[in-house]
């Protein structure tokens, strides 16, 4: 096996999932929940905080710039706001660690920042580009500088007088989009940003939880600077996009009946539900409800036998970080099913689409790599050993895969999942998986 690090065995389910379980705080929440308590006036109380690695990360780079920031118990985060301008300059490098939403959405935020900074990542995180917040961060006046080809660290220039941008993005991206308007808070003027396809509009949301004006609708979202930030309380809701393991192995573990409790089903962030019901996916929601501004649902799956299909192009932008899984749900469907339009599944932790297609070839799935996505004929999957390629969702995806697998599935370098999903295998374990 050439992958390193961490090593899990995943194993054919011995019976069907089932019970009642709730996945960890949304990621993507979470940030942002730091972010906007951090740079707000007064005391905001964040509970359901995801207790990942890159979460933690962009915490301490936040109590590394002068934020007070308690931690009664787990998932509880009480953060003294320092205002828009209250940060102070960090004594050393701002360590990212895996978290590209933490690096893009602080580059925003630091260009507006009276001080020089710098910010750096792991191994993986040093690989994925960064040029398409550079760019834009640099017509509105930031200066920051990048190794070649954009890529971290990053040293954002302090004591820049930003502007106010109109800005459509050539490629539909959340994290580009929301450190745009993060520097927005800091420029004068107007920023207003549209996109080629809707996508996450947490950040637009929680701007307004958080008091400050902003208008905004589906790929579209405009703001003025000049305001401020008054602290609230935010509730995490359960992160769609951990929810999605489950959803898709209780599809395919015969006798399956599981729910999973208060997942965020924002419909920016629910493409693949639409696509495994188009696939012949047996889920439900009931108690449709909000929680904290967002909305949420119990999501009850039961086991159906999945079909292939085209997947509309649409639905990609609202299911980018899970094509991991369903690439593993095409396998395991009858027929074939074609993926098109997710070319940045290239440039996410790992070459997305290259080390699935490795992997799932591995297992004797037959699948063509295209430029923006695959073409997978489905089936029966074969055991076999796998590189996740550091990738925490590839190796999550994996361990799906050998519960329904011919035989044993060996996934190597899964360490990186604990950057997402920390008590993933405990969990797991307790719905019926056999992995560890």
């Amino acid at each position: 096996m050439s992958g390193g690090g961490e090593i899990w065995t995943s194993r054919r389910a011995a019976a069907a999932l089932a019970g009642e379980i709730r996945v960890p705080g949304d990621k993507s929440i979470s940030h942002r929940a730091v972010m906007f308590a951090a740079l707000a006036d007064g005391v905001s109380r964040i509970s359901g905080f995801l207790e990942g690695e890159d979460t933690r990360a962009t915490a301490r780079a936040f109590a590394a710039m002068g934020v007070r920031i308690e931690q009664p118990s787990a998932s509880l985060r009480i953060v003294h706001g320092v205002g828009l301008h209250g940060l102070s300059a960090p004594a050393a490098a701002i360590d990212c660690g895996n978290a590209g939403t933490g690096m893009r959405l602080l580059t925003g935020i630091l260009a507006g920042q009276a001080f020089d900074s710098t910010l750096i990542g792991d191994e993986s995180l040093s690989r994925r580009p960064m040029r398409r917040v550079i760019e834009p961060l640099t017509r509105m006046g930031a200066r920051i500088d990048s190794q070649d080809g954009g890529l971290p660290p990053l040293r954002v220039h302090g004591g820049r007088r930003l502007n106010g941008i109109d800005y459509a993005l050539p490629v539909a991206s959340a994290q580009v989009k929301s450190a745009l308007l993060l520097a927005g808070l800091y420029a004068d003027g107007e920023t207003a940003i549209s996109e080629p396809h809707p996508t996450r509009d947490y950040t637009e949301r929680m701007l307004a939880a958080f008091g400050w004006p902003i208008a905004f609708a589906a790929g579209t979202a405009r703001l003025s600077g000049g305001h401020a930030l008054r602290a609230t309380d935010v509730v995490v809701p359960a992160d769609f996009s951990s929810a999605a393991f489950f959803l898709v192995a209780a599809c395919l573990v015969p006798g399956s009946d599981l729910l999973l409790r208060e997942v965020g089903i924002n419909p920016r962030r629910t493409g693949l539900l639409d696509a495994l019901v188009l696939m012949g996916a047996d889920i439900t929601r009931e108690n449709p409800r909000e929680l904290g501004g967002e909305a949420v649902a119990d999501l009850r799956v039961r086991h159906a036998p999945l079909h292939g299909i085209d997947v509309p192009e649409a639905l990609v932008p609202d299911m980018i970080d899970e094509f991991p899984i369903l690439f593993v749900a095409a396998a395991a469907a009858s027929g074939r099913t074609r993926i098109s339009g997710a070319a940045e599944l290239r440039v996410k932790e790992s070459d997305r689409i290259a080390v699935m297609a490795r992997g799932l070839r591995a297992l004797s799935v037959r699948i063509d790599e295209t430029p923006d996505g695959a073409v997978i004929e489905g089936g029966r999957l074969g055991g076999g050993e796998v590189d996740s390629a550091g990738d925490h969702r590839c190796a999550m995806s994996f361990a799906v895969a050998g519960l329904i697998a011919g035989g044993e599935i060996r996934i190597a370098d899964c360490a990186n999942v604990a950057t997402s999903f920390p008590g993933f295998l405990a969990l797991a374990n307790d719905c019926g998986f056999d992995v560890g």
